[in-house]
């Protein structure tokens, strides 16, 4: 017989499908707090069910996370950055990363196998697009790191769908998942600490809009005139920045969060007086917030880091424009921490 992969599910559905193995409707919530509070990988570690029901449930269904294959593991040297190359039941593999800030642990979550959105200076599309993730693929990642953090008495406080992958390309799935990590029955994950991040596909905005979650939204711009972002992002043939600008507008409009454009700096490309002209025309008395992101880069890609000097003078020509601008603070640097970094090395190896 073939098993079932129970995460994923909500408790409804796991109600559905519960009483149909002839369980008491209450079960599906305890099977729901120990899959999603208490992160149990195995069905033994159930305490408050039966034997004969984890047995039952053992023969019809599997969790994710004891799924999983880890592939590639690294630590960053100050110990604030941990990312895994995990192997899914296909072969197909997934990046993860967990990060300590002051505030506590971040994970930042893939939503597809590769990426079909071949941007100029990413690592994700490097081997193409392969396919999207399920609900339970992207809870995976979350609950590999939990696993480990809950016996600590620590937890994953804030998310970011920024890993590899177009999560507007998978926004059912995604939305999916964040909606169980909400739950007052999960990991009570508030949206507000929720970040979905696109190169700007417009109708996953629209539509994000319409559902009306408080999820944060940030926007991969990374230029600010239609021949560079054509160059860098070919999703602008598609849809024009002006018009990515004009959607997250009004998703900031319906929900009162502010928008965070991100923009990753590349030497001699997008980093020069004119570029910060552009983003500060773009950007000009809107709700949001610019993060600039220093490359880091890619060998394959053939981009260049700016260098510091480079980096303050776009940062202060935005800040003369009364913009609000952060620097991204870099977070394993020593370990490939880029997105699809490690998938695409581990890609190369294996073709060696």
């Amino acid at each position: 017989m073939t098993k079932k992969e129970i995460m994923g599910l909500t408790l409804e559905e796991l109600q559905t499908e519960l009483m149909g193995l002839g369980l008491k409707k209450f079960r599906a919530e305890q099977v729901f707090r120990w899959l999603y509070e208490k992160a149990a990988v195995d069905f033994e570690q159930m305490s408050n069910l039966g034997k004969e029901t984890r047995q039952l449930l053992a023969e019809h269904y599997t969790i994710a996370t004891s799924q999983v294959k880890v592939l590639k593991e690294y630590k960053s040297q100050d110990g604030l950055t941990h990312k895994v190359l995990l192997e899914l039941t296909d072969g197909a593999t997934v990046e993860t990363v967990l990060m300590h800030h002051d505030y506590g642990y971040s994970v930042c979550l893939s939503s597809q196998v590769g990426c079909a959105m071949n941007c100029a200076f990413c690592a994700s599309g490097l081997h193409g697009f392969v396919r999207n993730l399920t609900p339970a693929e992207i809870l995976a990642q979350l609950y590999f790191f939990q696993s480990q953090l809950g016996p600590r008495g620590q937890r994953v406080s804030r998310i970011v769908v920024m890993g590899s992958g177009e999560p507007m390309l998978n926004l059912d799935n995604v939305l999916k998942a964040l909606d169980i990590l909400h739950s007052d029955r999960g990991q009570c994950i508030g949206y507000r600490n929720m970040t979905v991040s696109t190169c700007g596909v417009v109708p996953g905005i629209e539509k994000m809009t319409v559902l009306g979650r408080n999820i944060n939204l940030a926007i991969s711009l990374h230029a600010a005139s239609m021949a560079l972002r054509d160059r860098l992002m070919p999703i602008n043939h598609r849809y024009p920045f002006a018009d990515v600008i004009r959607a997250a507008d009004a998703y900031e409009k319906s929900n009162g969060r502010q928008v965070m454009y991100e923009y990753i700096l590349l030497a001699g490309i997008n980093d020069r007086p004119e570029d910060a002209r552009n983003l500060a025309d773009a950007l000009e008395h809107k709700e949001c917030v610019i993060n600039l992101i220093p490359a880091n880069p890619v060998p394959e890609k053939g981009f260049a880091r700016p260098s510091d000097q480079a980096v303050d003078r776009f940062f202060q020509m935005l800040k003369k424009r009364h913009l609000n601008v952060t620097v991204r603070k870099e977070m394993g640097k020593d370990i490939n921490a880029a997105c699809g970094q490690l998938r695409a090395s581990a890609l190369k190896e294996a073709q060696r």
